[in-house]
């Protein structure tokens, strides 16, 4: 007796590559259109699969050639460099040698739900990681790039004072001069493992702070917006003013627009 469809599909849904080729040799001659669909959608699910376990592996061999075979690497990236409250963020995160991640990459091209898996396989895998933050305060006064800087090194100083002193500092974009053992990658969030996980990391980390803070400042949705300037919260800081937890410099031209 033949298999219905709807069996078909069940075996297909999940077969992996050498199961899946068994099927198809077995299903060749089986020219029912929803045979056939559910091949095509089987096949595409593979190469699609092939696709990110290609995409991850290169994660981490990029990371590796920057920093050579056997190097301890930290890699860090920031999160809440453009918004115009909240602090400022940097992630810091050394992976475990041969830990491979699923999911790994800049943090803002995952869903928030999978941000948050991810960020947890990152904790229970990582051997170290840390989250650094610089108040709206500070960066008022001191402007974004010493922010940038004393938000990196406090991030680097925090690994090392967990028990790991990596050999190969990864940042993400230009240059800072942080840290003598600097490597800039340009986009490195996209490219390299340990950049990606401190982004996840930096960016769930922030956004469940920001959650936290709307029910201190309820007027500005800053658990909808994490700080950003949507139009929404533009509107809210004309009609309310701005909180001691907006960044003053950030935000003059919403106010001026007020003035006139």
């Amino acid at each position: 007796m033949s298999l219905t469809i709807p069996q078909i599909n069940a075996m297909l849904a999940n077969a992996d590559e050498s199961e899946f080729a068994a099927l198809e040799r077995s299903l060749a001659a089986d020219t029912r259109k929803g045979v056939v669909r559910a091949l095509d959608r089987a096949r595409k699910r593979l190469a699609a699969e092939r696709a990110e376990r290609e995409r991850l592996a290169g994660l981490y061999e990029y990371e590796r050639s920057l920093a050579g075979e056997g190097a301890v690497i930290v890699g860090l990236d920031e999160v809440g460099r453009g918004s115009v409250a909240g602090p400022l963020a940097v992630g810091a995160v050394v992976l475990d040698e041969g830990a491979v991640i699923d999911g790994l990459n800049d943090s803002k091209q995952i869903q928030p739900e999978k941000r948050a898996q991810i960020a947890g396989e990152i904790r229970k895998h990582a051997r170290c990681f840390a989250v650094e933050y610089v108040e709206p305060a500070y960066i008022d006064a001191h402007g974004m790039t010493a922010s940038l800087k004393r938000a990196f090194a406090g991030a680097i100083a925090s690994i090392e004072a967990q028990g790991v002193v990596p050999d190969v500092v990864l940042l993400d974009g230009n240059p800072l001069g942080v840290d003598e053992r600097e490597v800039n990658v340009v986009k490195g969030d996209a490219k390299c493992a340990s950049i990606a996980a401190a982004s996840i990391l930096a960016k769930t980390e922030r956004d469940a702070l920001m959650r936290e803070k709307a029910a201190e400042y309820p007027a500005y949705g800053f658990d909808e917006n994490k700080g950003y300037a949507s139009p929404g919260h533009i509107e809210a800081i004309r009609n309310h003013g701005l909180s001691d937890y907006h960044r003053e410099s950030f935000c003059r031209s919403f106010m001026q627009e007020t003035l006139f």
